[in-house]
């Protein structure tokens, strides 16, 4: 079960000529990819980008209405190979996927299909998430772009700019024989707005065409000789090729006055940010109206020598906006200048920080630098009627004030019992070498649990490990999640450790989802899913290949039994790899799924029964063991009403959602008995209302008689 459904906002792709689409950027580009008669869409999910995954599976059935053929492909390098179609087709094709992870993962793939060249049109949507927002290394894919001759399109985050990028990036690829890439950042895919839609567009050729009549070319064939010519073709005929195409049809923009002795240059996806600089400098309105030249790169690879130099022609100085670093298009313009013998002065770096997301804030910190030493008359005068300091002051610093909060575990995750138990078998066993992987459970390596202390790539937890399962005092331990091992553990980890004998202990979870993406389905998810086969065991897998030693848990929550299960697989005298797969619904999942089904049963009547857990202020002793192996954002402190306790006492607030996880570790390691269990009935019957009041009566005369015969010390009077 996705994190969103798109079952409504895709019937908004059937717009036709002319009509006002209205939406957020994940939808509009599916809208473009169909207005621009797209062949095929392949992609893997992840941040920013796993919305347009979910968006193209709730509109499978309008893709195949269109003859589209849509595949949710089990890993990138899977989605950029799906763009092979495109090699000898006049096909279009699409694939998505996270950036620059994606990349990486995809970049064999990537670098064939660059060298080979494409005859259809062929779009690699990147979801560049490159700032805080990120969830990843920081790392950018623009040199990727370079060193594989991929054009990289950044266009302005607003939805007529993005659908255009899509269709000139069809066009772009087609007029080069060269795949093309989409760089979309987390603003753009989220930004919402409007535009006119095209009518949608059948594939001239579709994949069930062009598969009965098959085509070849050994020309198109990475093998020596062909590969030399294929990079002579590259830079003597597709380069200048991308470069006439970008100019001719001006793809790059250009705002503001025609004179002035200063410019701007920037990424397209910079632009928004830097309005917002410029509106709080005076130097812009809200709809971009600037007084300062700004050349905006919607293509950001490759750069137009052209363009740039007629820029620069009539300015002092330019500022040149690159987002992250190294600082490759500053570079590039900085040796075009000196080529062309041109006095423009550059700036860049050395005005904005090396690394780092460029926020409003950063922008106008470093334009302000750039004019006060190019252009002081354009900065505003503060005391001015036209400037409002108070307006326009700069975001307070919260750092001192707000305690961080790092990323964790949801409430009721069935993953942090797991490490719950590997802590008490820590305790136990002494410390292991652990690694962990890609997904949620990389939250076990921050507090309370603080295990495992490195990763190196989705599905490569066990992998990690190889060094260290050789056999020695103490088994080492991975991490897998269900995600992970299908996108590439079952072969890169599993299959290593089976082919190499490896002495150690590798955990899988699984959650039943690619939780960690936003819940998409797997071969493993036991959802009934109407267009793709799941179902499909993990413990069938990992035997299937090799694996003899293999435990299952069907519940997380027994900390119990996993800790009893961990202790075997550690100790035990058998050679070899050994699997234990624990297995629970994510929580989040499974609250998607209960709650709509709960709040309808509300409101038939029908009776409803939700568990709760809390602890007994009385009886805690404030010992905190439970937080400590635990960590749930629901288990808290609270000031204790007993007069005699000084310390705090541990509460469990309103958002506890009953997994029980608390309780089994406070039972499992043997701490104070303070967790009580509540069943809160909703709609109850008649019986066990008429139960309810007994219980009352009976309590309340309990009560009233253990007052009467309490001892009272009556106030002395002389």
């Amino acid at each position: 079960m996705a994190e969103r459904s798109f079952s409504k906002e895709v019937q908004k792709l059937k717009l036709g000529e002319g009509e006002l689409f209205t939406g957020e950027g994940i939808l509009a580009i599916t809208k473009a990819l169909l207005e621009c008669g797209v062949g095929y869409v392949g992609g893997y999910q992840g941040a920013p980008i796993s919305h347009l995954m979910d968006v193209l599976a709730d509109a499978e059935e309008i893709l195949a209405d269109l003859d589209v053929r849509f595949e949710a492909n089990a890993s990138e390098s899977a989605a950029a190979s799906m763009l092979s179609a495109s090699v000898h087709y006049p096909i279009r094709g699409a694939v998505t996927f996270k950036g620059p992870v994606g990349v990486n993962v995809a970049s064999d793939a990537l670098a064939n299909l660059s060298s080979s060249g494409v005859t259809g049109g062929a779009l690699i949507i990147i979801g560049e998430d490159y700032g805080e927002g990120s969830s990843i290394m920081q790392e950018r894919s623009h040199a990727f772009a370079m060193k594989s001759q991929l054009w990289m399109l950044d266009p302005r985050p607003n939805l007529p700019s993005i659908v255009n990028a899509v269709e000139q990036g069809f066009l772009l690829s087609e007029a080069t024989n060269t795949p093309v890439m989409l760089m979309l950042g987390i603003r753009s895919c989220h930004v919402t707005g409007s535009f006119k839609t095209q009518n949608n567009k059948r594939p001239t050729l579709s994949v069930q065409d062009a598969s009965a009549e098959p085509r070849k070319s050994f020309s198109r064939v990475v093998l020596p000789p062909m590969s030399f010519i294929q990079e002579q073709d590259k830079i003597k005929n597709r380069w200048p090729a991308a470069q006439s195409y970008i100019q001719k049809n001006r793809l790059n923009e250009f705002f503001g006055p025609s004179n002035s002795s200063i410019g701007i240059v920037l990424q397209g996806g910079m632009y928004n940010n830097l309005i917002r600089a410029l509106q709080r400098l005076n130097l812009s309105d809200l709809y971009g109206n600037t007084k300062i030249p700004l050349y905006v790169l919607n293509v950001a690879y490759p750069l137009i020598n052209n363009e740039f130099l007629e820029f620069c022609n009539d300015k002092d100085a330019v500022l040149v906006i690159e987002q992250g670093q190294p600082e490759f298009i500053e570079q590039a313009f900085g040796s075009m200048l000196f080529r062309a013998d041109s006095k423009t002065k550059l700036y860049g770096k050395d005005l904005l920080p090396m690394a780092g997301e460029y926020t409003g804030d950063i922008l106008m910190t470093g334009v302000t630098a750039f004019l006060k030493k190019t252009a002081p008359q354009l900065l505003p005068v503060k005391n001015s009627k036209s400037f409002s300091q108070e307006k326009y002051k700069s975001f307070p610093e919260l750092s001192g004030n707000v305690p961080p909060r790092p990323p964790g575990f949801c409430i009721g995750c069935p993953e942090r019992p797991i490490f719950s138990a590997m802590k008490l078998v820590e305790q136990e066993l002494g410390s292991h070498q652990i690694t962990g992987d890609i997904g949620c459970h990389l939250f076990a390596s921050l507090p309370p649990f603080e295990i495992g202390g490195s990763t190196m790539g989705y599905g490569l937890g066990p992998a990690s490990n190889a060094a260290f399962d050789g056999g020695g005092e103490k088994r080492s331990i991975s991490i897998l999640g269900d995600g992970g091992f299908w996108h590439n553990g079952l072969s890169s980890s599993i299959g290593n450790a089976v082919f190499n004998n490896s002495d150690s202990v590798i955990v899988i979870i699984d959650n039943f989802s690619s939780a960690a993406t936003g819940g998409q389905d797997i071969p493993s998810s036991r959802s009934e899913n109407t267009s793709k086969s799941t179902n499909h065991p993990i413990a069938k897998a990992v035997k299937g290949v090799g694996v003899n030693w293999v435990r299952e848990i069907n519940n997380t929550y027994k900390v119990e039994q996993i800790r009893k299960t961990l202790n075997e697989a550690l100790t035990t005298k058998f050679k070899g790899p050994k699997v234990i797969i624990a297995s629970s619904e994510c929580m989040l999942n499974r609250q998607r799924r209960e709650k709509p089904l709960i709040a309808r049963s509300i409101r038939a009547q029908r009776r409803i029964e939700k568990t709760l857990f809390g602890v007994d202020p009385d009886i805690c002793t404030g010992d905190y063991a439970c937080i400590r192996l635990s960590g749930c954002p629901s288990l808290t402190l609270k000031k204790a009403d007993d007069p005699l306790k000084d310390d705090p006492v541990a509460s469990i607030d309103q958002n506890c959602v009953g997994c029980g996880n608390c309780g089994e570790v406070a039972s499992s390691a043997m701490l104070c008995p303070s967790f009580y269990r509540a069943d809160i009935i909703v709609n109850p019957s008649k019986f066990e209302r008429f139960w309810l009041k007994l219980r009352q009566h009976v309590i309340c005369w309990l009560q009233t008689n253990r007052q009467r015969h309490r001892l009272s010390f009556e106030e002395y009077t002389p």
